[in-house]
């Protein structure tokens, strides 16, 4: 009975040494990216894969189980230059006590409920993170604005929605490709949104890579509840210390969402009006009337530049729809603001394209 016992822990052993994982698994039981696995093992050598008869890395159990202690550990605020050289029971036992000093200072803290106002692109996460069993650390309650299935549904029901703003726009996708981020990025000036992340289950290089460079927190599935409540906590937290951080150098985007629901004119001032106006305006001191009516030209020539991409490209047409708007109502602006100067200046109001008619 004994020997059958030694036999068998000798057998777990082996299969927990035994290197059989790449590094793309590995990434994704550890809840991390790829690109960091891969600069922790060759930069720091945290973690010794070997080198199979193809060429590819391999990691055991026991590896995995390192680095996920190690992400963690590097989340609690740990260098990985200073976890590098441990064994993992030292890591552990590191882990353990940072454990138990962090909550000894939670004790002594007040309770405080935390509140966030989140839209979720995606069903299943939105069902998983509305689920009975699903724990959020710190207090954190979640205010759900709304559910969409899609980027594109989820920016037009924002344009139409009177919510002053959202603290966190989180998309869960299957797989995530380039230019994703710009249609994320559309979506979260819609929404007003403090900060965005995702979850995907597959990716490539290039759309992980646009990601990394913007500093979008991106979460590679599959991952336990506990790593996705703590991912979530800490994503709360970067947003609201980003936000007290840049509250007086960011524009309010709500200006920007409720000019949008203005409805657009047609343009008020021909390309030739405007050029005869540019001329005459120059022959004073002041040149802001010539800069306003080159200014407006442009931007009315970008306004047709995206209406013809709108009616072109289906693809991009809610993006360039939306640009469209944009620019048509930032011509109303520079309209408003060409005859106001011209009036403070004293020179005479440029025709109407109505009054050539």
């Amino acid at each position: 009975m004994i020997n059958t016992e030694h036999r068998r822990e000798a057998s777990d052993l082996a299969n927990s040494t035994q290197p059989s994982y790449r590094s793309g698994a590995v990434a994704r039981m550890a809840g991390m990216p790829v690109a960091t696995l891969r600069i922790w093992q060759q930069r720091y050598q945290a973690v010794q894969p070997i080198a199979s008869a193809s060429g590819h890395r391999l990691y055991s159990v026991a590896d995995i189980e390192r680095v996920t202690v190690l992400r963690r550990l590097t989340e609690m605020g740990y260098a990985i230059g200073l976890l590098a050289p441990l064994d993992t029971r030292q890591l552990l036992e590191m882990m353990n006590a940072s454990k138990l000093t962090r909550s000894a200072i939670d004790s002594d803290k007040p309770q405080k409920q935390t509140t966030i106002s989140i839209v979720v692109v995606g069903q299943a996460l939105a069902r998983r993170l509305k689920r009975k069993n699903f724990q959020t650390p710190s207090g954190l309650t979640l205010k759900w604005v709304g559910v969409f299935d899609s980027l594109a549904e989820s920016t037009k029901a924002a344009l139409g929605s009177t919510m002053p703003s959202v603290d966190l726009l989180l998309m869960h996708t299957a797989s995530l490709q380039p230019g994703a981020l710009q249609e994320l990025r559309i979506a979260q000036e819609a929404w007003r949104a403090h900060s965005t992340a995702v979850v995907c289950a597959y990716s490539n290089t290039a759309a992980r890579a646009e990601f990394i460079h913007s500093n979008t927190p991106l979460l590679q599935e599959p991952t336990d509840d506990e790593s996705l409540s703590q991912w979530l906590t800490e994503l709360e937290i970067t947003s609201t210390i980003e936000d007290k951080h840049h509250t007086n150098n960011k524009l309010d985007n709500r200006s920007v969402v409720e000019l949008t629901e203005k409805e657009v004119s047609a343009p008020k001032f021909s390309d030739d009006t405007l050029t005869a106006f540019a001329g005459m305006s120059s022959t004073i001191a002041c040149e802001c009337p010539s800069h306003l009516a080159k200014l407006l030209m442009q931007i009315s020539h970008f306004e047709t530049y995206s209406s013809d991409c709108n009616n072109r490209n289906a693809d991009d047409a809610q993006l360039h729809a939306y640009l469209q708007k944009i620019s048509g109502v930032a011509r109303m602006l520079f309209e408003t603001a060409l005859e106001h100067v011209a009036t403070a200046e004293g020179l005479p109001l440029p025709f109407h394209n109505s009054d050539n008619i």
